[in-house]
């Protein structure tokens, strides 16, 4: 099993996704948890942008970071394949090109949090995609996510 998400991992996407160009939202659990949200999970979630372009700037930045990205691999991540799992890196990451919930990374591009620096999708859009999704771990992450929500709002 992995070893959880940790903050130090998150700086390293930051950083070298941003030496690469590559335009990416944290998504998920790993974004949620950037916003204060007191949990913990086993990867970073990183929602890219589907160019072409971004594609192999990701690339890229992920060999840079220590993954061994293979051809095909590399194919998948430039024509923007909706769900790519990596685990054969430094730590676990699942890139997302199509989230459920959310329609268009544009959108959540223009909703997002910044925090240190971290482009951050909305916690509306994390749990947007947590609830479309509709996996079991995501239906008993909903309610805490959702009253963590309460709190973020009454905090920001």
């Amino acid at each position: 099993m992995a070893a959880a998400f940790e903050y130090a991992q998150a700086e390293e996407i930051r950083d070298v996704f941003a030496r690469h160009g590559v335009r990416y939202l944290f998504l998920g659990n790993s974004g949620a948890i950037l916003l204060g949200y007191p949990d913990t999970t086993q990867d970073a979630d990183v929602f890219a942008e589907k160019t072409p372009e971004n594609g192999r700037a990701l690339v890229g930045a992920l060999r840079e970071l220590g993954f061994s990205v293979t051809e095909d691999r590399a194919s998948e991540i430039e024509r923007g394949k909706d769900f790519v799992q990596l685990k054969d890196g430094p730590f676990d990451l699942d890139l997302v090109f199509a989230p459920d919930g959310i329609e268009r990374f544009e959108d959540a591009w223009q909703r997002r949090v910044e925090v240190e620096g971290f482009p951050v999708c909305h916690l509306d859009d994390i749990i947007a995609s947590k609830a479309a999704a509709n996996r079991v771990k995501d239906r008993e992450t909903l309610p805490r996510l959702l009253a963590f929500r309460e709190h973020w709002q009454r905090t920001r």
